[in-house]
């Protein structure tokens, strides 16, 4: 039980009743919340349709003693251009005011307020500007509504499940990646360099010698390269070499064949 001094007993037994029902059976579009210390101020927040859809606006019920005999007080904590909600967030609507009925309980006065969202009343308006324009241009008041409900009524975001491994997909660094550039290293003959990713930092890249795959720095692939084609032209030297030594060769055992037979 509350243990609030500002409301009697009676007020805050009643309060109770009705606030486990509003969370037992929440009215669309609106969630409640409260201090189990402090009834006299509600809190809740509601979503609305065109202009104000996609936004969460925060707002509170100020409760007085004599409640419910004399209506609450409502304001907007979040910022919003309502031709029926001032600057600092008062609320103006008949129900809070002249149509106050103590058989109202706080469920009617939240669908109240939602629909205040839905239908403005210009007529009545404690924000000129956006009564004005409410009346003569509908289209520059949306925007202006819907410009307001962009930078002020966003919902907070939440951190997407594999986060990580979402931003190691973006940078192409995955494990499809790995698994493309593993292939690409057993499928290369031993000493062979590889090309260097596109998608990884441009001082890395990876060989395979000797059954082994490594990460080396770039100056070691080129001195790597340049040995191997050093490596290459001496080969084909000496095999040329060789192919020039086999017919001289030839040609001295034909002339021992031919002094024999002297």
């Amino acid at each position: 039980m509350a243990t609030n001094e500002n409301l009697p007993p009676n007020v805050i037994k009643q309060l109770a009743k009705e606030l486990k029902n509003l969370d037992q059976s929440p009215p669309e579009g609106i969630k409640v919340a409260v201090n189990d210390d402090d009834f006299s101020t509600i809190f809740a927040d509601i979503d609305a349709g065109t202009p104000y859809e996609n936004g969460i606006f925060h707002m509170k019920l100020l409760l007085s003693r004599d409640f419910p005999h004399s209506p609450p007080k409502g304001f907007f904590l979040t910022k919003i251009f309502h031709p029926n909600i001032a600057t600092n967030g008062e609320i103006c609507v008949n129900t809070l005011k002249k149509d106050w009925n103590p058989s109202l309980g706080l469920r009617h006065v939240l669908i109240v307020v939602r629909c205040l969202l839905i239908e403005p009343f210009p007529e009545s308006a404690l924000n000129e500007q956006a009564g004005k324009l409410l009346l003569e241009d509908y289209d520059e008041y949306a925007r202006h509504a819907r410009l307001y409900t962009g930078i002020h009524a966003k919902p907070k975001p939440k951190f997407k499940s594999r986060a990580i491994s979402e931003s190691t997909t973006a940078l192409n660094v995955g494990p499809t990646n790995t698994s493309v550039l593993s292939n690409e290293i057993k499928a290369a003959p031993p000493g062979t360099a590889l090309p260097l990713p596109s998608s990884l930092a441009p001082a890395t890249t990876a060989t395979r010698g000797n059954d082994q795959e490594q990460t080396l720095p770039t100056e070691t692939i080129v001195n790597v390269s340049a040995t191997i084609v050093s490596s290459a032209a001496a080969s084909q030297k000496k095999e040329g070499g060789q192919a020039k030594i086999q017919p001289d060769k030839k040609k001295i055992d034909a002339r021992k064949r031919s002094l024999k037979r002297l």
